[in-house]
Protein backbone atom coordinates (compact mmCIF):
# COMPACT_ATOMS: atom_id res chain seq x y z
CA UNK A 1 0.00 0.00 0.00
CA UNK A 2 1.17 3.32 -0.94
CA UNK A 3 2.28 5.89 1.97
CA UNK A 4 0.33 8.76 0.29
CA UNK A 5 -2.90 6.19 1.09
CA UNK A 6 -2.26 5.49 4.76
CA UNK A 7 -1.67 9.26 5.37
CA UNK A 8 -5.35 9.93 3.75
CA UNK A 9 -6.98 7.29 5.54
CA UNK A 10 -5.14 9.29 9.00
CA UNK A 11 -6.08 12.66 7.85
CA UNK A 12 -9.47 11.38 7.04
CA UNK A 13 -10.42 9.85 10.27
CA UNK A 14 -8.82 13.12 12.43
CA UNK A 15 -10.86 15.30 9.95
CA UNK A 16 -14.13 13.38 11.35
CA UNK A 17 -12.95 13.54 14.89
CA UNK A 18 -12.09 17.57 14.82
CA UNK A 19 -15.46 17.94 13.09
CA UNK A 20 -17.65 15.80 15.15
CA UNK A 21 -15.82 17.77 18.09
CA UNK A 22 -17.03 21.35 16.73
CA UNK A 23 -20.47 19.55 16.10
CA UNK A 24 -20.76 18.43 20.10
CA UNK A 25 -19.47 21.86 21.65
CA UNK A 26 -21.21 24.10 18.53
CA UNK A 27 -24.12 25.36 21.36
CA UNK A 28 -21.96 25.14 24.83
CA UNK A 29 -20.36 28.05 26.16
CA UNK A 30 -16.30 27.34 26.71
CA UNK A 31 -16.57 27.33 30.43
CA UNK A 32 -14.12 25.00 32.72
CA UNK A 33 -17.58 23.45 33.96
CA UNK A 34 -18.04 22.12 30.18
CA UNK A 35 -14.11 21.15 29.91
CA UNK A 36 -14.29 19.65 33.13
CA UNK A 37 -17.58 17.99 33.69
CA UNK A 38 -19.06 18.27 30.89
CA UNK A 39 -21.81 20.00 32.92
CA UNK A 40 -22.65 16.75 34.11
CA UNK A 41 -24.86 15.93 31.08
CA UNK A 42 -23.65 13.19 29.76
CA UNK A 43 -25.60 10.23 28.76
CA UNK A 44 -24.21 6.83 30.81
CA UNK A 45 -24.02 4.72 27.48
CA UNK A 46 -22.00 6.64 26.26
CA UNK A 47 -19.48 7.00 28.53
CA UNK A 48 -19.79 3.20 29.72
CA UNK A 49 -19.07 2.43 25.59
CA UNK A 50 -16.40 4.94 25.12
CA UNK A 51 -14.79 3.80 28.41
CA UNK A 52 -14.23 0.80 26.19
CA UNK A 53 -11.28 2.45 24.02
CA UNK A 54 -9.91 4.46 26.74
CA UNK A 55 -9.61 1.48 28.99
CA UNK A 56 -7.53 -0.53 26.28
CA UNK A 57 -6.10 2.13 24.26
CA UNK A 58 -3.16 0.81 21.52
CA UNK A 59 -1.28 -0.84 24.15
CA UNK A 60 -3.98 -3.80 24.51
CA UNK A 61 -4.56 -3.52 20.52
CA UNK A 62 -0.79 -4.78 19.70
CA UNK A 63 0.83 -5.76 23.17
CA UNK A 64 -1.97 -8.25 24.60
CA UNK A 65 -2.01 -10.56 20.98
CA UNK A 66 1.40 -10.40 20.96
CA UNK A 67 1.64 -11.91 24.71
CA UNK A 68 -0.03 -14.96 23.82
CA UNK A 69 3.05 -16.75 22.45
CA UNK A 70 4.83 -16.60 26.01
CA UNK A 71 1.88 -15.96 28.41
CA UNK A 72 -1.08 -17.98 26.60
CA UNK A 73 -4.30 -16.88 27.70
CA UNK A 74 -2.96 -15.74 31.48
CA UNK A 75 -3.81 -12.24 30.93
CA UNK A 76 -7.41 -13.23 31.20
CA UNK A 77 -6.63 -13.76 35.03
CA UNK A 78 -5.65 -10.49 34.92
CA UNK A 79 -8.94 -9.59 33.39
CA UNK A 80 -11.33 -11.79 35.72
CA UNK A 81 -9.95 -9.79 39.03
CA UNK A 82 -10.75 -6.33 37.27
CA UNK A 83 -14.55 -7.29 37.82
CA UNK A 84 -13.94 -7.39 41.53
CA UNK A 85 -12.51 -4.07 40.92
CA UNK A 86 -14.84 -2.50 38.92
CA UNK A 87 -17.65 -3.50 41.17
CA UNK A 88 -15.60 -1.52 44.14
CA UNK A 89 -15.18 0.98 42.20
CA UNK A 90 -19.18 0.69 42.01
CA UNK A 91 -20.09 0.31 45.20
CA UNK A 92 -17.62 2.15 47.56
CA UNK A 93 -15.74 5.05 45.78
CA UNK A 94 -18.68 6.25 43.25
CA UNK A 95 -20.82 7.22 46.12
CA UNK A 96 -18.02 9.11 47.77
CA UNK A 97 -17.06 10.94 45.10
CA UNK A 98 -20.74 11.72 44.04
CA UNK A 99 -21.63 13.06 47.49
CA UNK A 100 -18.60 15.21 47.86
CA UNK A 101 -19.52 16.38 44.13
CA UNK A 102 -15.77 16.56 43.66
CA UNK A 103 -14.55 18.05 40.42
CA UNK A 104 -10.56 16.72 40.94
CA UNK A 105 -10.99 12.93 42.97
CA UNK A 106 -8.12 14.24 45.02
CA UNK A 107 -10.09 16.73 47.10
CA UNK A 108 -11.00 14.35 49.27
CA UNK A 109 -7.44 13.36 50.22
CA UNK A 110 -7.64 17.21 51.39
CA UNK A 111 -10.54 16.84 53.49
CA UNK A 112 -9.49 13.52 55.22
CA UNK A 113 -5.61 13.91 55.72
CA UNK A 114 -5.08 17.68 55.02
CA UNK A 115 -3.00 19.64 52.09
CA UNK A 116 0.36 17.89 51.96
CA UNK A 117 -1.38 14.45 51.50
CA UNK A 118 -4.13 16.30 48.78
CA UNK A 119 -0.88 17.29 46.80
CA UNK A 120 1.37 14.09 46.95
CA UNK A 121 -2.26 12.05 45.41
CA UNK A 122 -2.66 14.52 43.07
CA UNK A 123 1.32 14.77 42.21
CA UNK A 124 1.42 10.64 42.21
CA UNK A 125 -1.35 10.39 39.45
CA UNK A 126 0.34 13.35 37.20
CA UNK A 127 2.97 11.43 36.89
CA UNK A 128 1.63 8.08 36.69
CA UNK A 129 -0.73 9.44 34.58
CA UNK A 130 1.89 11.37 32.24
CA UNK A 131 4.61 8.04 31.87
CA UNK A 132 1.20 6.12 31.33
CA UNK A 133 -0.16 8.08 28.10
CA UNK A 134 3.13 8.55 26.91
CA UNK A 135 3.99 4.55 27.11
CA UNK A 136 0.54 4.16 25.23
CA UNK A 137 1.28 6.52 22.65
CA UNK A 138 5.17 6.00 21.99
CA UNK A 139 3.91 2.36 20.79
CA UNK A 140 1.50 4.12 18.30
CA UNK A 141 4.04 6.84 17.28
CA UNK A 142 6.94 3.89 16.81
CA UNK A 143 4.47 1.47 14.32
CA UNK A 144 3.40 4.54 12.68
CA UNK A 145 6.68 5.72 12.16
CA UNK A 146 8.14 1.72 10.96
CA UNK A 147 4.90 1.14 8.87
CA UNK A 148 4.90 4.64 7.38
CA UNK A 149 6.96 7.93 8.38
CA UNK A 150 10.47 6.13 7.89
CA UNK A 151 9.58 5.50 3.92
CA UNK A 152 8.65 9.25 4.12
CA UNK A 153 11.74 10.53 6.12
CA UNK A 154 10.21 11.68 8.46
CA UNK A 155 11.68 11.75 11.82
CA UNK A 156 9.95 10.06 14.87
CA UNK A 157 9.90 13.33 16.88
CA UNK A 158 8.26 14.26 14.02
CA UNK A 159 5.84 11.90 14.29
CA UNK A 160 5.18 12.00 18.37
CA UNK A 161 4.39 16.21 17.63
CA UNK A 162 2.27 15.81 14.95
CA UNK A 163 0.20 12.94 16.82
CA UNK A 164 -0.25 15.57 19.85
CA UNK A 165 -1.20 18.24 17.92
CA UNK A 166 -4.01 16.50 17.13
CA UNK A 167 -5.58 15.68 19.95
CA UNK A 168 -4.88 18.87 21.07
CA UNK A 169 -6.56 19.86 18.55
CA UNK A 170 -9.95 18.51 18.90
CA UNK A 171 -10.33 18.41 22.66
CA UNK A 172 -9.33 21.96 23.64
CA UNK A 173 -12.90 23.12 22.64
CA UNK A 174 -14.73 21.28 25.10
CA UNK A 175 -12.53 18.81 26.69
CA UNK A 176 -14.60 16.08 28.69
CA UNK A 177 -17.96 16.83 27.21
CA UNK A 178 -16.11 16.57 23.44
CA UNK A 179 -14.19 13.20 24.49
CA UNK A 180 -17.41 11.35 25.90
CA UNK A 181 -18.73 11.82 22.26
CA UNK A 182 -15.65 11.23 20.54
CA UNK A 183 -14.59 8.28 22.35
CA UNK A 184 -17.69 6.81 21.53
CA UNK A 185 -17.10 7.13 18.15
CA UNK A 186 -13.43 5.68 18.36
CA UNK A 187 -14.51 3.04 20.60
CA UNK A 188 -16.90 1.68 17.43
CA UNK A 189 -13.91 1.89 14.55
CA UNK A 190 -11.48 -0.08 17.33
CA UNK A 191 -14.68 -2.96 17.61
CA UNK A 192 -15.04 -3.06 14.19
CA UNK A 193 -11.52 -3.37 13.06
CA UNK A 194 -10.66 -6.16 15.65
CA UNK A 195 -13.75 -8.48 14.03
CA UNK A 196 -12.65 -7.75 10.73
CA UNK A 197 -9.30 -8.85 11.39
CA UNK A 198 -10.68 -11.90 12.93
CA UNK A 199 -12.67 -13.06 10.09
CA UNK A 200 -10.25 -13.02 7.44
CA UNK A 201 -7.16 -14.28 9.82
CA UNK A 202 -9.63 -17.15 10.49
CA UNK A 203 -10.51 -17.57 7.27
CA UNK A 204 -7.09 -17.58 6.13
CA UNK A 205 -6.47 -20.17 8.38
CA UNK A 206 -9.51 -22.50 7.07
CA UNK A 207 -11.57 -21.97 9.97
CA UNK A 208 -15.48 -20.73 9.99
CA UNK A 209 -18.05 -19.34 12.35
CA UNK A 210 -18.45 -23.06 13.45
CA UNK A 211 -15.11 -24.52 13.78
CA UNK A 212 -13.13 -21.55 15.08
CA UNK A 213 -14.39 -21.89 18.87
CA UNK A 214 -13.09 -25.47 18.86
CA UNK A 215 -9.93 -24.22 17.29
CA UNK A 216 -9.16 -21.75 19.85
CA UNK A 217 -10.59 -24.06 22.60
CA UNK A 218 -8.34 -26.83 21.75
CA UNK A 219 -5.24 -25.34 21.31
CA UNK A 220 -1.95 -24.97 23.90
CA UNK A 221 -2.12 -21.48 23.32
CA UNK A 222 -5.51 -20.59 25.08
CA UNK A 223 -4.71 -22.16 28.49
CA UNK A 224 -6.33 -19.62 30.73
CA UNK A 225 -5.59 -20.73 34.42
CA UNK A 226 -2.58 -21.81 35.82
CA UNK A 227 -2.30 -23.09 39.48
CA UNK A 228 0.44 -25.54 39.07
CA UNK A 229 3.57 -23.09 40.26
CA UNK A 230 3.08 -20.27 42.79
CA UNK A 231 6.44 -19.17 41.94
CA UNK A 232 5.55 -18.32 38.46
CA UNK A 233 4.10 -14.60 37.83
CA UNK A 234 0.96 -16.20 35.76
CA UNK A 235 0.00 -18.26 38.89
CA UNK A 236 -3.74 -17.44 38.87
CA UNK A 237 -4.24 -15.66 42.68
CA UNK A 238 -1.11 -13.69 41.59
CA UNK A 239 -2.55 -12.08 38.90
CA UNK A 240 -6.50 -12.43 39.74
CA UNK A 241 -6.13 -10.57 43.08
CA UNK A 242 -3.47 -7.91 40.95
CA UNK A 243 -5.99 -7.30 38.67
CA UNK A 244 -8.91 -6.24 41.15
CA UNK A 245 -6.47 -3.81 42.51
CA UNK A 246 -4.92 -2.59 39.31
CA UNK A 247 -8.60 -1.86 38.49
CA UNK A 248 -9.40 -0.09 41.63
CA UNK A 249 -6.37 2.04 41.36
CA UNK A 250 -6.04 2.48 37.19
CA UNK A 251 -9.98 3.16 37.12
CA UNK A 252 -10.77 3.97 40.25
CA UNK A 253 -8.77 6.18 41.77
CA UNK A 254 -7.41 7.52 38.82
CA UNK A 255 -8.53 11.29 37.66
CA UNK A 256 -8.56 10.18 33.84
CA UNK A 257 -11.16 7.37 33.96
CA UNK A 258 -12.98 8.74 36.96
CA UNK A 259 -13.88 12.10 35.49
CA UNK A 260 -15.89 10.50 32.69
CA UNK A 261 -17.63 8.50 35.33
CA UNK A 262 -18.24 11.90 37.23
CA UNK A 263 -20.01 13.84 33.75
CA UNK A 264 -22.71 11.41 34.32
CA UNK A 265 -26.15 13.22 35.39
CA UNK A 266 -26.32 11.18 38.51
CA UNK A 267 -24.74 8.44 40.74
CA UNK A 268 -27.49 5.74 39.27
CA UNK A 269 -26.31 6.60 35.97
CA UNK A 270 -22.71 6.12 36.96
CA UNK A 271 -23.22 3.33 38.77
CA UNK A 272 -24.77 1.77 35.64
CA UNK A 273 -22.13 2.87 33.03
CA UNK A 274 -19.76 0.92 35.52
CA UNK A 275 -21.68 -2.31 35.52
CA UNK A 276 -21.97 -2.52 31.49
CA UNK A 277 -18.89 -1.52 30.69
CA UNK A 278 -17.16 -4.25 33.42
CA UNK A 279 -19.33 -7.08 31.02
CA UNK A 280 -18.32 -5.09 27.80
CA UNK A 281 -14.89 -4.93 28.75
CA UNK A 282 -14.48 -8.04 30.03
CA UNK A 283 -16.00 -9.82 26.55
CA UNK A 284 -13.44 -7.44 24.40
CA UNK A 285 -10.24 -8.54 26.31
CA UNK A 286 -11.37 -11.99 25.65
CA UNK A 287 -11.82 -11.39 21.79
CA UNK A 288 -8.06 -9.52 22.00
CA UNK A 289 -6.51 -12.90 23.00
CA UNK A 290 -8.30 -14.77 20.46
CA UNK A 291 -7.36 -12.35 17.85
CA UNK A 292 -3.69 -12.90 19.36
CA UNK A 293 -4.16 -17.05 19.27
CA UNK A 294 -4.74 -16.51 15.79
CA UNK A 295 -2.24 -14.46 14.55
CA UNK A 296 0.37 -16.68 16.32
CA UNK A 297 -0.88 -19.58 14.67
CA UNK A 298 -0.78 -17.74 11.17
CA UNK A 299 2.93 -16.80 11.96
CA UNK A 300 3.88 -20.08 13.06
CA UNK A 301 2.16 -21.91 10.00
CA UNK A 302 3.24 -19.99 7.63
CA UNK A 303 7.14 -19.55 9.10
CA UNK A 304 6.73 -15.47 10.17
CA UNK A 305 9.37 -14.43 12.37
CA UNK A 306 7.07 -11.93 14.22
CA UNK A 307 6.80 -11.73 17.80
CA UNK A 308 5.55 -10.06 21.19
CA UNK A 309 4.77 -5.85 19.60
CA UNK A 310 6.35 -6.13 16.47
CA UNK A 311 3.11 -9.47 15.77
CA UNK A 312 0.07 -7.70 14.65
CA UNK A 313 2.33 -4.79 13.29
CA UNK A 314 4.09 -7.09 10.84
CA UNK A 315 1.53 -9.59 9.75
CA UNK A 316 -0.88 -6.55 9.01
CA UNK A 317 1.38 -4.64 7.15
CA UNK A 318 3.15 -7.56 4.82
CA UNK A 319 0.98 -10.91 5.26
CA UNK A 320 -2.52 -10.27 5.51
CA UNK A 321 -3.22 -7.77 2.51
CA UNK A 322 -4.57 -4.10 2.24
CA UNK A 323 -7.72 -4.20 3.43
CA UNK A 324 -6.56 -5.83 7.01
CA UNK A 325 -3.85 -3.39 6.80
CA UNK A 326 -6.26 -0.59 6.59
CA UNK A 327 -8.55 -1.83 9.09
CA UNK A 328 -5.34 -2.43 11.48
CA UNK A 329 -4.55 1.35 11.12
CA UNK A 330 -8.05 2.67 11.54
CA UNK A 331 -8.26 0.50 14.83
CA UNK A 332 -5.04 1.37 15.90
CA UNK A 333 -5.31 4.92 15.80
CA UNK A 334 -8.90 4.52 17.25
CA UNK A 335 -7.86 2.72 20.24
CA UNK A 336 -4.92 4.94 20.90
CA UNK A 337 -6.55 8.19 20.54
CA UNK A 338 -9.52 7.30 22.76
CA UNK A 339 -6.98 7.03 25.98
CA UNK A 340 -4.68 9.60 25.01
CA UNK A 341 -7.43 12.53 24.39
CA UNK A 342 -8.63 11.87 28.26
CA UNK A 343 -5.26 11.56 29.73
CA UNK A 344 -4.51 15.11 28.24
CA UNK A 345 -7.72 16.36 29.65
CA UNK A 346 -7.54 14.56 33.07
CA UNK A 347 -3.77 15.65 33.41
CA UNK A 348 -4.89 19.20 32.57
CA UNK A 349 -8.02 19.00 35.38
CA UNK A 350 -5.51 18.13 37.85
CA UNK A 351 -2.74 20.22 37.00
CA UNK A 352 -5.57 23.20 37.09
CA UNK A 353 -7.54 22.22 40.10
CA UNK A 354 -5.25 20.51 42.51
CA UNK A 355 -1.99 21.91 41.78
CA UNK A 356 -2.59 25.87 40.46
CA UNK A 357 -5.95 25.87 42.82
CA UNK A 358 -7.33 27.64 39.84
CA UNK A 359 -11.21 27.13 41.40
CA UNK A 360 -9.65 29.12 44.76
CA UNK A 361 -7.26 31.84 43.36
CA UNK A 362 -9.26 33.47 40.22
CA UNK A 363 -12.45 34.40 38.53
CA UNK A 364 -14.33 32.63 35.82
CA UNK A 365 -12.68 34.15 32.93
CA UNK A 366 -8.85 33.96 34.34
CA UNK A 367 -9.52 30.15 34.93
CA UNK A 368 -10.25 29.54 31.80
CA UNK A 369 -7.18 31.76 30.15
CA UNK A 370 -5.08 29.40 32.94
CA UNK A 371 -6.60 25.89 31.63
CA UNK A 372 -5.91 26.40 28.19
CA UNK A 373 -2.55 27.43 28.83
CA UNK A 374 -1.96 24.54 31.18
CA UNK A 375 -3.81 22.20 28.00
CA UNK A 376 -0.71 23.58 25.64
CA UNK A 377 1.87 22.69 27.97
CA UNK A 378 0.86 19.39 28.89
CA UNK A 379 0.52 18.58 25.18
CA UNK A 380 4.37 19.93 24.96
CA UNK A 381 5.66 17.16 28.10
CA UNK A 382 3.96 14.66 26.32
CA UNK A 383 5.96 14.87 23.45
CA UNK A 384 8.88 15.69 25.26
CA UNK A 385 8.59 12.33 27.50
CA UNK A 386 7.62 10.29 24.11
CA UNK A 387 10.53 11.16 22.85
CA UNK A 388 12.41 9.89 25.32
CA UNK A 389 11.35 6.73 25.85
CA UNK A 390 12.42 5.75 22.00
CA UNK A 391 15.40 5.95 23.50
CA UNK A 392 14.82 3.82 26.67
CA UNK A 393 12.74 1.22 26.16
CA UNK A 394 14.63 -1.40 23.89
CA UNK A 395 12.78 -4.70 24.62
CA UNK A 396 9.71 -6.71 26.36
CA UNK A 397 6.21 -5.38 25.34
CA UNK A 398 4.85 -2.47 26.53
CA UNK A 399 1.88 -3.72 28.60
CA UNK A 400 4.16 -5.64 30.70
CA UNK A 401 5.52 -2.19 31.42
CA UNK A 402 2.96 0.14 31.45
CA UNK A 403 1.62 -2.00 34.68
CA UNK A 404 5.13 -2.43 36.22
CA UNK A 405 5.07 1.25 36.65
CA UNK A 406 1.64 0.94 37.79
CA UNK A 407 2.71 -0.89 40.67
CA UNK A 408 5.06 1.54 41.70
CA UNK A 409 3.12 4.71 41.23
CA UNK A 410 -0.51 3.69 41.94
CA UNK A 411 0.53 1.95 44.99
CA UNK A 412 0.75 4.76 47.29
CA UNK A 413 -2.87 5.89 45.85
CA UNK A 414 -4.28 2.71 47.13
CA UNK A 415 -2.88 2.77 50.77
CA UNK A 416 -4.09 6.34 50.67
CA UNK A 417 -7.78 5.87 49.82
CA UNK A 418 -7.88 2.50 51.93
CA UNK A 419 -6.55 4.25 54.93
CA UNK A 420 -8.65 7.29 54.53
CA UNK A 421 -11.57 4.88 53.93
CA UNK A 422 -11.38 2.09 56.17
CA UNK A 423 -9.44 3.68 59.39
CA UNK A 424 -10.69 7.15 61.29
CA UNK A 425 -7.14 7.73 62.27
CA UNK A 426 -5.72 10.84 61.19
CA UNK A 427 -2.11 11.00 60.89
CA UNK A 428 1.01 14.12 60.69
CA UNK A 429 0.43 15.55 56.62
CA UNK A 430 3.38 16.61 56.58
CA UNK A 431 5.03 13.32 56.44
CA UNK A 432 3.07 11.87 54.02
CA UNK A 433 5.02 12.47 50.94
CA UNK A 434 8.15 10.86 52.72
CA UNK A 435 5.63 7.74 53.12
CA UNK A 436 4.89 7.73 49.58
CA UNK A 437 8.51 7.93 48.52
CA UNK A 438 9.76 5.42 50.40
CA UNK A 439 7.04 2.74 49.98
CA UNK A 440 8.01 2.48 46.18
CA UNK A 441 11.67 2.10 46.80
CA UNK A 442 10.98 -1.07 49.57
CA UNK A 443 8.86 -2.04 47.08
CA UNK A 444 11.69 -2.70 44.28
CA UNK A 445 13.72 -3.57 46.89
CA UNK A 446 11.74 -6.83 47.86
CA UNK A 447 11.13 -7.44 44.32
CA UNK A 448 14.96 -7.96 43.28
CA UNK A 449 15.29 -9.59 46.63
CA UNK A 450 15.87 -13.10 45.23
CA UNK A 451 18.28 -11.29 42.74
CA UNK A 452 20.12 -10.01 45.60
CA UNK A 453 20.33 -13.02 47.36
CA UNK A 454 21.78 -14.62 44.79
CA UNK A 455 24.50 -12.11 43.73
CA UNK A 456 26.07 -12.81 47.30
CA UNK A 457 25.37 -16.20 47.71
CA UNK A 458 26.34 -17.92 44.27
CA UNK A 459 29.60 -19.27 42.22
CA UNK A 460 29.90 -17.61 39.12
CA UNK A 461 32.78 -19.54 37.92
CA UNK A 462 30.31 -20.99 35.01
CA UNK A 463 28.75 -18.04 34.56
CA UNK A 464 28.35 -16.80 30.59
CA UNK A 465 26.98 -12.96 31.57
CA UNK A 466 27.54 -10.54 33.70
CA UNK A 467 27.57 -11.33 37.25
CA UNK A 468 23.65 -9.39 38.16
CA UNK A 469 22.71 -11.14 35.10
CA UNK A 470 23.22 -14.81 36.14
CA UNK A 471 21.70 -14.16 39.46
CA UNK A 472 18.45 -12.50 37.90
CA UNK A 473 18.34 -15.93 35.90
CA UNK A 474 18.92 -17.91 38.81
CA UNK A 475 16.39 -16.43 41.32
CA UNK A 476 13.70 -16.62 38.35
CA UNK A 477 13.84 -20.24 38.93
CA UNK A 478 14.51 -20.93 42.36
CA UNK A 479 12.43 -17.92 44.05
CA UNK A 480 9.50 -16.49 44.22
CA UNK A 481 8.89 -14.56 41.01
CA UNK A 482 6.81 -10.94 41.78
CA UNK A 483 4.28 -9.55 39.45
CA UNK A 484 1.64 -7.31 39.67
CA UNK A 485 1.24 -7.35 42.92
CA UNK A 486 3.67 -5.55 43.51
CA UNK A 487 0.84 -2.85 43.63
CA UNK A 488 -0.63 -4.64 46.58
CA UNK A 489 2.52 -4.33 48.48
CA UNK A 490 3.37 -1.31 47.84
CA UNK A 491 -0.27 -0.09 49.11
CA UNK A 492 0.29 -2.50 52.08
CA UNK A 493 3.21 -0.76 53.28
CA UNK A 494 1.97 2.62 52.40
CA UNK A 495 -0.60 1.73 54.84
CA UNK A 496 1.84 0.56 57.63
CA UNK A 497 3.90 3.63 56.63
CA UNK A 498 0.70 5.82 57.69
CA UNK A 499 -0.22 3.86 60.89
CA UNK A 500 3.33 4.73 62.02
CA UNK A 501 2.48 8.87 61.56
CA UNK A 502 -0.76 8.34 62.87
CA UNK A 503 -1.65 11.51 65.04
CA UNK A 504 -4.01 11.02 68.34
CA UNK A 505 -6.90 12.62 67.75
CA UNK A 506 -9.09 10.67 65.72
Amino acid sequence: MKPITIITIILSYFLVLVAFSFWVGRKEEKTNDSFFKGNKQSPWYLVAFGMIGASLSGVTFISVPGWIESSQFSYMQVVLGYIVGYFVIATVLLPLYYKLNLTSIYTYLEGRFGNHSYKTGASLFLVSRVVGASFRLFLVANVLQIILFDELGIAFWQTVTITVLLIWLYTFQSGIKTIVWTDTLQTLFMLIALGVTIYFVSDSLGLDATTITSFISESSLSKTFFFEDVLSKNYFWKQFISGAFIAIVMTGLDQDMMQKNLTCRSLKDAQKNMFWFTIVLTIVNLIFLCLGLLLTVYAQKNGIDAHKDDLFPVLAKNYLGSDIFIFFILGLIAAAYSSADSALTSLTTSFSIDILNIEKKYNTAEQVKIRKRIHVLISLLLIFVIIAFKYLIKDASVISKLFTFAGYTYGPLLGLYAFGLFTKMKVHDKWVPIIAITSPILTYIISIGGAIYSYLTIDFATCETTKWDCAVAFASNHYYQFGFELLLINGVLTFLGLILIRSKQN
